[in-house]
């Protein structure tokens, strides 16, 4: 069991999301940061679905009930058990009464804590993800509270001989690659033309690549909203709303784009000049309020390729760590 001694800011319960109900209008959600919820689940010796703990800003302060297997990937909020530093992107052991705490942000804006076994809430329309807006999923619909104790799952097999292996020696001898989770801050988000793409002026179609826009702090779960140049369409257009998805770039009659996330809503009536690049979405994910975006063309068979690597990367971490430790 977990208990919460502090929430933090928005701390939440999620998986992959729910899938399957956008034609009813209901949200998918999910972890903003898909790849950070995989990786750290693979290093508690999880499935990758399954649900964990998303930290948003600011970190809870968390009591460990038992000892268990936990891993933290994402952003960098300087964790420590019992006062003392940990490491992310690594499995961690934690014993009866240890407390885990988050302290000053470094960088990034969304962490993610799993535990091996995974956090035990009923599912909602086949999800465990919360979603705070329909007060659905998770731990009873809402953002956890001082006071809530969770429960964890049974764990597998391989969290249990990794946990052994951690009580003998608390540093492993293995790292996950650079590649895989290193989010060059430098880079520009790459975007392919949405649907209304052409539909923009000119000049607004050459300053979403060769201007930067700063992360509002309007943003949310639902989406990260820029603030920079103005976009504008060449003549008003009545739209009827279209299906959108996470890494959707709708502009609102303000001119200010704004990045869809995993509370999206299901369809939009807003015109769409860009699509993010699934690669890249983790790199939404993690930018905060006052950091600075800027775009870059990228073909859809050159995301494709990049996605269908990243997959790859991600099969072979989990074939590594199953045959380490089975």
């Amino acid at each position: 069991m977990i208990e919460v001694l502090k929430p933090g800011l928005l701390t939440t319960i999620q998986d992959l999301g729910r899938g399957g109900f956008q034609q009813f209008g209901v949200s998918v959600s999910g972890s903003i940061d898909p790849l950070a919820h995989k990786v750290a689940n693979l290093l508690a010796g999880n499935d990758i679905d399954s649900a964990l703990i998303e930290i948003t800003l600011t970190g809870p302060h968390l009591r460990f009930h038992g000892h268990t297997l936990l891993s933290i990937c994402g952003a960098d909020f300087s964790p420590t058990i019992n006062g003392v530093p940990q490491p992310l992107w690594k499995p961690l052991r934690v014993d009866e009464g240890d407390i885990l705490r988050f302290g000053t942000p470094k960088e990034g804006c969304r962490a993610y804590l799993a535990v091996a076994g995974g956090i035990e809430v009923p599912e909602v329309m086949g999800s465990q993800s919360t979603y705070l807006r329909a007060g659905i999923g998770g731990y009873r619909g809402r953002a956890l509270q001082k006071g809530d104790r969770l429960t964890v799952g049974t764990p597998s097999c391989l969290a249990k001989e990794m946990s052994n292996e951690l009580s003998m020696n608390p540093q492993t001898d293995w790292s996950i690659p650079y590649e895989l989770i290193g989010h060059a801050r430098s880079r520009a988000i790459r975007i392919m033309p949405g649907n209304e793409h052409g539909h923009f002026q000119k000049e607004s179609r050459e300053a979403l690549f060769n201007q930067s826009y700063t992360v509002s702090p309007r943003s949310d779960r639902m989406g990260c909203r820029l603030s920079g140049p103005a976009l504008q369409t060449e003549a008003h257009r009545d739209m009827i709303s279209e299906a959108v998805t996470s890494g959707t770039i709708q502009v609102p009659p303000d001119g200010q784009p704004i990045i869809l996330l995993a509370d999206r809503q299901t369809t939009g009536g807003y015109p769409k000049i860009a699509e993010v690049a699934s690669i890249d979405l983790p790199r939404v994910a993690q930018a905060k309020p006052g950091d600075e975006l800027r775009f870059a063309p990228i073909t859809h068979e050159e995301a494709q390729r990049l996605y269908l690597r990243r997959e790859r990367q991600l099969r072979e971490l989990r074939q590594g760590i199953s045959l380490k430790y089975m």
